[in-house]
């Protein structure tokens, strides 16, 4: 229950991220460019306080800094997604997350795909048709988040499997590292072909300061340790599933924020409603079918006992 709980917090916060990514005054890519510098600054401070190792196998430290590619690539996906369409949009898509961990996680784990996270996926497939019927003009942000969602997917299977060896305070130290690399060596590209003025803008202005330190050390350090340590307990998908509720608290923050700016039609808020829905849906059937095959499993057991 306290790790539940605790989740629920990250996800809250996760839930503000993209209303405070809109609020700052920089583009997508220099947003998150700041977000990871200052990230890795604070925490190399922080384990530097606390006296922790930093030097692992150079191997290890590699892996670190290779998901952390893909956290950079999901975070400007985010914020561009954001940015282009609405942030209800963003989020309703990211909340597929579930969708793709319950495909990819048994890939990676080279284990069985379980029937109801199939049954799950489905559900949310109908909520994001639901969604594209009545949010056409959105297409483009919706497929951003799409695929920042898939990103978001694979780097939480990844530190699954890191927490159980590494500590999670330096696993996320070096994502941060590799995310901000991942900004730097997308600059270039980033100045070709989308940026408006093809340079860049890294000035901060007015309350950009407040806004990008509260989403650096609170949205991003804390949260994000605090969702890779929570993995020592709980599974990724478990994880991701209730991560689903980011849209319910970010659509609410979102329209209390901005009002009618951020009134959706009703089509989108009934596929949200389905994709949604898995979330309460999982931990029932979760429940239900590790009860069945328990008892499945003692039958057998008593069954081979009595057998002569």
């Amino acid at each position: 229950m306290k790790d539940q709980l605790k989740l629920h917090f990250i996800v809250f916060i996760w839930g503000f991220t993209a209303i405070l990514g809109k609020e700052i005054s920089l583009p997508a890519v220099e947003v998150v460019f700041y977000r990871t510098l200052v990230a890795a600054l604070a925490l190399l401070v922080f384990l530097m306080v606390l006296k922790r190792k930093l030097l692992f196998h150079p191997r290890a430290i590699l892996m670190f800094v290779a998901t952390g590619l893909l956290v950079g690539a999901h975070w400007i996906t985010f914020f561009a997604s954001a940015r282009i369409s609405k942030i209800s949009i963003c989020l309703a898509g990211m909340a597929t997350t579930s969708l793709f961990t319950a495909f990819l996680e048994p890939l990676f784990n080279k284990s069985k795909i379980k029937w109801y996270e199939i049954l799950l996926g489905v559900l949310v497939i109908l909520g994001l048709i639901t969604i594209f019927q009545f949010e056409v003009e959105h297409i483009n942000g919706l497929m951003m988040a799409l695929f920042s969602a898939f990103l978001a997917a694979v780097f939480s299977i990844i530190n699954a499997k890191f927490t159980k060896v590494y500590p999670p305070l330096v696993i996320t130290f070096y994502e941060m590292v590799g995310a901000c690399l991942f900004t730097v060596l997308f600059f270039p590209f980033y100045r070709q072909y989308y940026s408006s003025t093809g340079e860049l803008d890294l000035w901060l202005k007015g309350m950009d300061y407040l806004y990008m330190g509260l989403l650096a050390i609170v949205c991003t350090v804390y949260a994000f340790y605090a969702s890779i340590e929570i993995m020592k307990r709980i599974s990724a998908y478990n994880v991701n599933l209730t991560t689903n509720l980011e849209p319910v608290y970010g659509i609410l923050l979102a329209f209390f924020i901005y009002g009618d700016a951020e009134r959706m039609s009703d089509g989108f808020y009934a596929g949200t409603l389905l994709i949604l829905s898995s979330v309460l849906l999982y931990p029932w059937l979760d429940k239900k079918v590790s009860k069945w095959e328990r008892m499945k499993l003692a039958k057998k057991e008593n069954a081979s006992e009595i057998s002569p």
